[in-house]
């Protein structure tokens, strides 16, 4: 049995079971993949899959157990390759970091132009999409830390860590009549059309939670994912915007639009920074994850990384 057996594995798996996507995403032949699994099944003794005909259907009992020594396998392969890196190419190499828009456009610059100062010969790679897809990219190895808001504690695969917390903020165009309000309730809202995030994105199963409780149905005439699209249409006049308050820093004094808190009509927001379970963190992985937040330490990420991190909180 060999590595390249084990990725063929996983990759299918990770395919829903398509040999011919699996070969594309490992750069080989469908037959090629195929013949590996087969030769691997005969060596263990055990089928991995089951198959109608040459289709394979479904991860067989014994697969599953095998699924999940290959990894473990693969994992400790990975980390033995940072390991490496880290002693042999001391302050190099490169960072993957997965996160949401917001987080990259609005949080995470500061933190990754400090990086660069201190390791000025660290590479950075920004991976942006939904939280959910931050998961896949954490699990699947294409990314090193994640930072999002949603989702990411639902993973059993990941240890996630908060990372500091925030509240929305209603986004109004000047001149609108509910500027006029000292308090802004979530009836009024309901009253007017709204623009906010995707329901995937940027707490917004917190609105619509929010809403739910008082049986309100807001009428939310555009979704977005990205912050700096919903203040542009608010900008136009097609409603009032929400969204999380770092998309409004720096524009405290802009004469088109005005923010209010709305945190006690939404809730109050985690932001998470995450990593895939069992994995070698570089010295400039952990450095990164400090920068993103006081309340994160070397010592508190690899606590957690080796214990509970449930037990730790904001």
């Amino acid at each position: 049995m060999n590595l390249h057996q084990f990725r063929f594995v996983q990759e299918a798996v990770r395919r829903n079971l398509n040999l011919t996507e699996a070969a594309k995403a490992l750069h080989t032949s469908q037959p090629g993949v195929s013949k590996a699994i087969i030769e691997l099944e005969d060596e263990l003794g055990v089928e991995i899959f089951a198959r109608h005909g040459k289709r394979i259907k479904r991860v067989t009992e014994p697969g599953q157990h095998v699924l999940q020594s290959i990894e473990i396998i693969l994992r400790e392969v990975q980390n033995l390759k940072r390991i490496g890196e880290q002693f042999s190419k001391q302050d190099s190499g490169k960072l993957s970091i997965a996160t949401t828009h917001t987080q990259a456009r609005y949080v995470l610059p500061q933190p990754v132009a400090k990086l660069r100062q201190i390791y000025p010969k660290v590479g950075i790679e920004l991976h942006q999409g939904s939280p959910d897809q931050v998961a896949q990219m954490l699990m699947t190895d294409v990314a090193e830390i994640g930072i999002a808001t949603e989702s990411l504690s639902q993973y059993e695969d990941l240890v996630t860590l908060p990372c500091y917390e925030w509240q929305h903020v209603l986004v109004l165009p000047f001149g609108h009549p509910l500027l006029d309000k000292e308090r802004v309730g979530l009836d009024d809202l309901a009253k007017v059309p709204l623009i906010t995030y995707h329901p995937s994105f940027t707490g917004r199963t917190r609105i619509d939670r929010a809403f739910a409780a008082r049986q309100l149905a807001p009428n939310i005439v555009l979704e977005a994912i990205d912050s700096d699209v919903i203040k542009t249409y608010v900008k136009l006049g097609m409603g009032v915007g929400i969204v999380a308050e770092m998309a409004m820093a720096g524009e405290e004094k802009s004469p088109e639009l005005v923010a209010r808190p709305a945190g006690e009509l939404f809730g109050q927001n985690i932001a998470r920074v995450a990593f895939k379970r069992g994995v070698y963190l570089r010295h400039f992985v952990l450095r990164f994850a400090e920068l993103l937040s006081d309340r994160l330490s070397r010592d508190l990420i690899q606590k957690a990384m080796l214990g509970t991190p449930d037990d730790y909180n904001l």
